[in-house]
């Protein structure tokens, strides 16, 4: 999971990522997409290869990378044990807000 977090924290590798959502990209393809040359997309697909978060396919002289679920499922299912708590917050805050609405209401 650290592993996964480490590697989405760099905004390329973000980046990189949102791209793939779409489906698999040549290695081209991003590069294109980024304003980044091809040795600086390739250091950052390593990391989230070895991260676990993508996979690469050759195809001819092509390299093919696609997002890998299980580890983004693996961190929406840990994030997801947080939800109550920022859920029970907003609830908070809502009341409160009501609170002193009514207050400015009255006076």
């Amino acid at each position: 999971m650290m592993q996964t977090f480490a590697a989405l924290a760099d905004p390329t590798r973000l980046r990189i990522v949102e791209l793939l959502r779409a489906g698999p990209l040549p290695v081209g393809e991003i590069c294109d997409r980024l304003p980044l040359a091809q040795p600086q997309v390739s250091k950052h697909l390593r990391v989230l290869r070895d991260a676990g978060l993508v996979g690469v396919q050759p195809r001819a002289q092509q390299r093919i990378y696609g997002l890998r679920a299980a580890p983004l499922r693996e961190l929406g299912a840990w994030l997801e044990r947080f939800r109550d708590i920022s859920d029970e917050r907003f609830e908070q805050l809502d009341d409160l807000r009501a609170e002193i609405q009514r207050d400015e209401e009255k006076g």
